[in-house]
């Protein structure tokens, strides 16, 4: 598979990151080593703090 740009990590600035770079037609991969299933029974806050992008 050949992308434009590869992600670590499905966090809080990982999956963003990858949804703003498919909504510009850039072609990427997000790489977790964690599950899917763990990965979405995370719980997700609402507020993003400035550190954490």
């Amino acid at each position: 598979m050949k992308v434009s740009a590869c992600i670590g990590g499905a966090g809080p600035a990982g999956l963003p990151l990858g949804h703003l770079l498919r909504a510009e037609g850039i072609d990427c991969i997000v790489v977790e080593r964690q599950s899917p299933g763990y990965v979405l029974g995370r719980i997700r806050a609402g507020v993003l703090e400035q550190v954490t992008v």
